[in-house]
């Protein structure tokens, strides 16, 4: 029987506390690690222990699409008295064909949520520099995205629209075959929080 998600979840977790801890080494790094700058500030050991777990990380992605292990889970987020309950891709794993289509079955409710929290708040696309948006020009963008996640602080509400491979979505390099808009909702002007 194959391990869960949230096995996976733990294992990795506990793979990378020990890597951390000098516990993993990986001694062949020095030779993958190209960069003799970075390779004397660093040492030796901590490339290592990075390499170490980059390669255990890779060995996981390998099981998850050998057995067909989804790397989603799930999310609640809260904003303004409303509720939403949507699948996530974990930050440590890879999403498996049938992870994409979960995404985009949830596509609907996340942007329910997202439309019964902002009305008379102030749309912003999130870049290199905040840009105001029109309520049109954000659903023509919701309507080009293949799925939606959410995020809230206390006083903003985060939309994010993504297409494309969902482990490379957040990538600058990935661009333009996987990405996600990121759409901040507020009374006033954006925080610099990052979410």
């Amino acid at each position: 029987m194959a391990y869960s998600t949230q096995q996976l979840i733990d294992i990795l977790e506990k793979e990378m506390r020990a890597s951390c801890q000098g516990q993993r080494v990986l001694l062949s790094a020095e030779e993958r690690f190209n960069d003799p700058v970075l390779s004397l500030a660093l040492g030796h050991d901590k490339i290592g222990r990075v390499y170490a777990y980059r390669e255990f990380r890779e060995q996981i992605h390998h099981y998850q699409q050998e057995h067909q292990v989804s790397g989603l889970i799930w999310r609640t987020c809260q904003f303004q008295g409303e509720t939403v309950r949507f699948p996530e891709l974990h930050n440590q794993l890879v999403a498996i064909d049938s992870d994409k289509q979960a995404l985009q079955a949830a596509k609907a409710d996340v942007v329910a949520f997202w439309r019964e929290t902002t009305p008379g708040l102030k749309l912003w696309l999130m870049g290199k520099e905040q840009q105001i948006l029109s309520p049109e020009l954000v659903e023509m963008f919701i309507g080009e995205a293949e799925w939606a996640e959410v995020d809230a602080a206390l006083t903003e509400v985060y939309l994010g629209l993504c297409w494309g491979k969902p482990e490379e979505r957040h990538y600058q390099w990935a661009l333009p075959e996987s990405g996600c808009r990121r759409i901040v909702a507020t009374r006033d002007r954006p925080t610099l929080l990052r979410v």
